[in-house]
């Protein structure tokens, strides 16, 4: 009933975006303005496949191909796309490259990117250049050099690119960056963020099964494991920054009049997968693995200053045993919110030195996306922000307009990666962000994805 229910929605309302900007822009990418978006898929693993989910409910977008290298993966998603009634999409699997193939269809409109992170650049560069409307998963670049080729693209070919950060559009931070534009908090002075999350074990590839056992990775891993964990190996930075970044963002209006400067990282020493290893059941003290020396620190803090003097501590924790959270906190000459223990404390309407309860502050600048759509949102993925993105990415490609999150943000927000890699190397050394929109964050403007326009 709720999938159904969310189809006719989206197929008779006429939606002008989930809160996206409605001003078209000057543009060299395809100029049709589609009744149905046409879209192709690369990488269709678990949160490919939660995305052709969400898109096989729209009557306003046709899935015309599919991308992985995977065959279990291709035949989860033609059988999905099949069971939806759909017409079954051209495949493409024939290697690593073969998504190229699937960018010179002249009938695909728009690519949505959900790869490994190593390919995420690579492939939304070629997309952008085949004049396709990308939406790219996070985080969207490794290297400063990559950042640049997301944004030196962009403008090369006026191609939009939309970074996919689902957890801009989760219910709490809409509703906190209703307060801040609202100047509840006063001036800002300080946000907290981060990637705080157990993942030592990972999922199955069938996306249904309780954790698997994480003690194995790369060609002997399953799902993310077969590739995410090599990271941990080889880099000690900060390599998924933008979950809790993205958000802290925009209520900062980096690139919208103000910009990161300069960043320190610091990290902790390694201990947290190597203890996971010996004393997992699959594992052991004389598991080969259990002899690597792993490289990121368990805990990699950041801290960022902008321009308008405001500092933004990131971190991110992922290898060792903890409940999930990103850690908000956004603070103000008037009060503060946090998200761990939804407390909330401002001066004159809480009791002096006594947290509040966010929930009555929450309740009352929730977003009116979420007020009015909230239970359409209900089971589309990651508790209901998934069907926020997804619709405003559907939205920007159909009119072909630059999306809410964009190239820029795309290349400021991975750029913590290289950059807190490059301050730990040497110390806690300050690095400086380039300004990747060479200037024009000055004059551009500020979020306007945040406003209804349904």
């Amino acid at each position: 009933m709720r999938d159904t229910t969310r189809r006719n929605f989206i197929k008779q309302t006429a939606i002008a975006g989930a809160g996206i900007s409605v001003s078209p822009m000057f543009t060299y990418g395809f100029s049709r303005k589609p009744d149905q978006l046409r879209v192709g898929i690369i990488g269709v693993g678990l949160r490919g496949t939660n995305h052709l989910n969400n898109l096989l409910l729209r009557d306003d977008v046709v899935i015309r191909a599919i991308c992985d290298i995977d065959p279990g993966r291709i035949s989860i998603g033609l059988k999905k796309i099949a069971e939806s009634g759909h017409k079954k999409p051209s495949v493409f699997s024939a290697g690593a490259y073969d998504y190229r193939n699937l960018l010179a269809l002249s009938d695909v409109d728009a690519v949505i990117i959900a790869t490994p992170w190593l390919w995420h650049t690579r492939m939304a560069k070629d997309a952008m250049l085949a004049g396709k409307y990308t939406g790219l998963e996070v985080s969207a670049a490794n290297t400063l050099e990559e950042c640049w080729d997301l944004v030196n693209t962009h403008e090369q070919t006026g191609t939009h690119l939309m970074i996919l950060e689902n957890v801009n559009y989760r219910r709490d931070v809409l509703a906190v960056l209703n307060m801040v534009r609202a100047g509840v908090f006063g001036e800002l002075l300080h946000f907290r963020c981060g990637y705080q999350h157990d993942l030592r074990g990972v999922k199955l590839n069938d996306g249904k099964s309780a954790y698997g056992s994480g003690v194995e990775f790369g060609e002997k891993g399953i799902s993310e494991s077969k590739w995410r964990t090599r990271h941990s190996l080889l880099r000690n930075a900060d390599v998924y920054p933008t979950h809790g970044l993205g958000p802290v963002a925009a209520m900062a209006d980096i690139n919208r009049g103000n910009r990161f400067v300069s960043l320190t990282s610091h990290a902790s020493k390694a201990l947290g997968l190597h203890d996971y290893i010996i004393n997992h059941p699959k594992g052991g003290a004389d598991h080969p693995n259990a002899q690597l020396k792993w490289k990121q620190g368990d805990v990699i803090t950041t801290t960022i200053e902008t321009t308008h003097g405001e500092t933004i501590i990131v971190t991110l924790d992922c290898n060792l045993p903890r409940p999930y959270s990103l850690g908000f906190r956004v603070q103000g000459v008037n009060g503060l919110w946090e998200v761990d223990g939804n407390r909330i404390y401002i001066e004159g309407k809480s009791k002096p030195h006594q947290w509040d309860t966010a929930d009555k502050w929450l309740q009352q600048y929730d977003h009116p996306l979420w007020q009015r759509y909230g239970a359409l949102a209900t089971g589309a993925g990651h508790g209901g922000m998934d069907f926020f993105v997804l619709n405003a990415f559907v939205e920007s490609a159909k009119q072909n307009i630059a999306p809410p999150m964009d190239a820029y943000d795309a290349a400021a927000w991975s750029a913590v990666t290289p950059l807190s890699e490059m301050s730990i190397e040497n110390n806690g050394e300050p690095q400086y962000f380039p300004d990747f929109t060479r200037g024009k964050w000055i004059t551009r403007k500020q979020y306007e994805w945040i406003k209804d326009s349904f």
